[in-house]
């Protein structure tokens, strides 16, 4: 795994698998919002064997605040985030959906619960003063609500929304999340959550705006596999799989 020999003060992580239509438009707005704040930062994007050319794309919208890994095929958004959030030299680690469903503007939010001694901060679409300017269907909405009680069931009982794709880490957090994590695909959030917790992380849920994507690349199978690795989170967990750090994400 390849570390920038540098830190900085923010990496913002987007996982991508065929986003060369949205990926310009959003990298031009992170790094305007970037760069108006101040500060150093890194964005790391991490092409999921994209067939459709979304690396070029990175690569021409590229500098020095750019970083581009690319897997050698489509591994899931949970091996992305996990290969990115570890090869990330922020001292904050934000991961942040290709599709910018939350606004990047939502970032100061989290960051205040850092300053107030959080260690994890998770944008909910769940809590008291979320505004969800454009909702899912009415399935995927029921379907997610199912997935969160599940989770919270499982292994995270006092969070409401484990699936917003829009979380701060501390560097020591996400170090301790996903350097324990095996899961690929759309569950790795509460797998990541259940463990950064373990390890002695505090969380919270902060309300976010959030747009959804009709553009979304959660398919039907995908989303119902992610029930099913909430029960091998458990498994692990209960075999003691957890107990030691797993192999690093390959490329």
């Amino acid at each position: 795994m390849r570390r920038s020999c540098l830190s900085t003060g923010l990496s913002v992580v987007v996982p991508a698998f065929n986003e060369a239509a949205r990926l310009p438009r959003t990298l031009a707005r992170l790094r305007e919002y970037l760069d108006a704040r101040g500060g150093s930062y890194e964005i790391v994007v991490v092409d999921d064997g994209s067939t459709d050319g979304t690396a070029d794309v990175a690569r021409r919208a590229g500098g020095p605040w750019l970083r581009l890994l690319a897997n050698e095929g489509n591994r899931g958004k949970g091996h992305s985030v996990r290969r990115g959030m570890l090869a990330a030299a922020g001292a904050r680690r934000l991961m942040c959906d290709a599709d910018l469903s939350t606004p990047i503007e939502e970032l100061e939010r989290l960051e205040a619960c850092l300053q107030a001694g959080a260690t994890v901060a998770i944008g909910s679409r769940a809590v008291a003063g979320a505004q969800l300017e454009v909702r899912q269907g009415l399935w995927r909405e029921n379907a997610g609500r199912a997935f969160n009680l599940l989770a919270r069931l499982v292994a995270l009982p006092d969070l409401h929304d484990t699936q917003c794709g829009f979380k701060l880490f501390t560097a020591e957090a996400a170090e301790a999340g996903f350097s324990r994590a095996r899961l690929d695909g759309f569950a790795f959030d509460v797998e990541v959550l259940f463990l950064a917790r373990r390890a002695g992380a505090r969380i919270v849920e902060v309300p976010v705006v959030w747009r959804n994507d009709a553009a979304s690349r959660v398919s039907l199978a995908k989303g119902l596999g992610a029930f099913f690795e909430l029960l091998r989170l458990r498994w692990s967990a209960w075999r003691g799989d957890y107990d030691h750090p797993a192999p690093p994400p390959a490329p």
